[in-house]
């Protein structure tokens, strides 16, 4: 069996999405990272193989760990072929073993990442006709390997991926109401707004519950990956039970009962049921309430307490009238919310201003393909009093 890596450290780049860099910077340190680089949509850390199962089971914001294994200068087609079928692949893999390649490519001599990707699967499996008379199949579904590769001008870095499906993936999401949220994107906004569990949470337009179902493995220090069954390390040649089981022991000591109140409502019956169904699977409907309501009638706990949620853009889901949601946001905030911190994401501009505060923070994120603004509102003012009159 031959490692995958030389020594027990060894270099390593966790992606995310764009905005994300440095809160996933603070997860990997704070799971023992070392010489850790923030870059853009990616971290580059160093670590061991328990850092690399660690980080796939534990990042909220990471999409995929990736480790680089050769980095080659690519002028030519032929330097991309040949670069690639001079690595050793069956140190790495079996010609009994599925793969399939992801490819990304940026002011380069190939125009398309589907050709590299080819071409790469050529040069892979004519190496191993050579060397075994076979061919690997390539599955894009479930392969057992997963190889990456990034063609940036003449800079190619080939990598493997440690994850396998995307790390967003998390297991619990079974059902999706309109326009649904990333789990990774749902997570980075719950860290970056800085509530730390301990204190009351409410989404009121919570869709299919993401935001408050990452609130509460946030709050009860459950992993990301708790209801993953498959990484995809697991089905590399050096895979070390020993060491992933030490991971998964990690992940159950630190989880912690939770004592704080989450809330979730949404004025679609339908959206939730999916939420339910969601909670259901994370085996969280007993430590989160939700019930059908417009935004407007919700009356919180006292304070203090975080507000987060994600209301219609105007872009998926259609509002006839966008502006007066926003204001009707804004206006619940003041009336009711005082001593809460509440966030908010959008990508219309406009409809943000509506609702009438003043931003102690904002942050540019993406949801999937849209840009976003995150902002916070500290909510001092205003007297609860007169709503409940």
């Amino acid at each position: 069996m031959t490692a995958l890596y030389p020594s027990n450290k060894m270099k390593m780049l966790a992606k995310c999405p764009a905005g994300l860099e440095n809160a996933l910077s603070q997860e990997l340190s704070d799971l023992g990272a070392e010489s850790i680089e923030v870059l853009n949509r990616a971290v580059a850390f160093e670590g061991d193989k328990h850092l690399l199962y660690s980080a796939n089971y534990q990042c909220r914001t990471a999409l995929r760990i990736l480790l680089p294994i050769h980095q080659f200068t690519i002028l030519t087609e032929d330097d991309l072929y040949t670069s690639i079928k001079a690595v050793k692949w069956e140190d790495y893999f079996s010609v009994d073993n599925t793969f399939a390649i992801d490819s990304t490519i940026s002011n380069a001599v190939f125009t398309h990442s589907h050709y590299v990707s080819q071409r790469t699967k050529d040069a892979i499996a004519d190496r191993f006709r050579e060397k075994t008379g076979k061919r690997p199949s390539v599955d894009t579904v479930n392969p057992d390997f997963m190889i990456n590769i990034h063609l940036n001008k003449d800079l190619l870095d080939l990598s493997f991926d440690s994850s396998g499906s995307s790390l967003h993936k998390r297991g619990y999401h079974i059902s999706n109401a309109e326009a649904p949220l990333s789990e990774v994107l749902a997570a980075g906004m719950i860290m970056l707004s800085g509530w730390d569990g301990q204190s009351t949470f409410i989404d009121p337009m919570c869709g299919s519950g993401t935001i408050l179902i990452e609130a509460a493995m946030i709050a009860m220090n459950l992993p990301a990956g708790q209801f993953r069954e498959e990484f995809g390390f697991m089905k590399w040649k050096d895979f070390n039970r020993a060491i992933w089981e030490d991971v998964l022991n990690e992940g159950i000591e630190q989880q912690r009962d939770i004592e704080i109140e989450i809330l979730g409502s949404d004025i679609s019956g339908s959206n939730l049921r999916s939420a339910e169904a969601n909670l259901r699977q994370a085996r969280l409907h007993k430590d989160i309430s939700i019930k059908v309501s417009p935004f407007q009638d919700i009356i919180p706990p006292d304070p203090p307490g975080v507000l987060i949620t994600n209301p219609p853009y105007g872009e998926r889901i259609m509002i006839e009238d966008i502006t007066s949601l926003y204001k009707d946001l804004g206006n619940l905030l003041k009336r009711r919310f005082a001593g809460y911190k509440a966030w908010v994401i959008s990508s219309d501009l406009q409809a943000l201003k509506m609702i009438g505060l003043k931003p102690m923070k904002k942050h540019i994120l993406f949801n999937g393909q849209l840009e976003c603004r995150f902002v916070g509102f500290d909510l001092y003012d205003g007297s609860k009093k007169a709503a409940k009159q």
